[in-house]
């Protein structure tokens, strides 16, 4: 063996601009739980923990605008899911993409809460003849909506998802694997046919 090399290419990635254990549990807002961080069940990258990790940080990223990485880590304990990954995949919204992501949250509540009167019940406006601070809250409600259904789907399709990547990457490192074995294999039958 060359050198040390983890399973994946993504692993070493993120392991390389994740902060330690240690580093988080001397974070002055994690310091009263920090002794549950440091069990390396919650720093494994396995199976059940990745796809469970990538899923909280996507909720925790949509429906928290502020402190998010520390709502991401509190829910991945008790769920045993990757605290770092989790913590990381919450940066899908931070100040640069926020303007984006309030325009998409808003337009994703507007289709959701109009459904009904697409099929007819009538939803009508909040408050139409109220003023601009009844408009505000109404846009500033259907974009809390949104924000609620996107965390919910993304949460979903992020958890479906990197179970299905990590899938795709053990199968690919199986396969490596056993065309290495067969190869080494086909060598040494091939010396002792020699």
């Amino acid at each position: 063996m060359k050198g040390f090399r983890s399973k994946t290419f993504l692993a070493d990635l993120l392991r390389k601009h994740m902060p330690s254990r240690e580093e988080m549990a001397e974070n002055r807002f994690l310091k009263p739980i920090s002794h549950r961080f440091l069990t390396p069940e919650l720093w494994r990258f396995t199976r059940r923990s990745v796809p469970r990790g990538v899923a909280l940080g996507l909720f925790a990223a949509f429906i928290v605008p502020i402190g998010q990485i520390f709502l991401a880590a509190f829910m991945a304990l008790p769920a045993r899911a990757n605290v770092p990954l989790a913590a990381l995949v919450t940066f899908v919204t931070n100040p640069f993409t926020l303007p984006f992501w309030l325009y998409f949250a808003n337009r994703t509540g507007r289709v959701v809460l109009n459904l009904d009167a697409a099929v007819g019940v009538g939803a009508g406006r909040f408050a139409e003849n109220s003023g601009a601070l009844a408009g505000w809250l109404e846009v500033g409600g259907v974009t809390a909506f949104g924000f609620l259904v996107l965390a919910v789907v993304s949460a979903a399709v992020g958890y479906l998802t990197a179970g299905f990547v990590w899938r795709v990457i053990i199968a690919r490192r199986r396969e490596k694997r056993l065309a290495r074995m067969e190869s080494q294999l086909d060598d040494r039958l091939g010396e002792e046919d020699e």
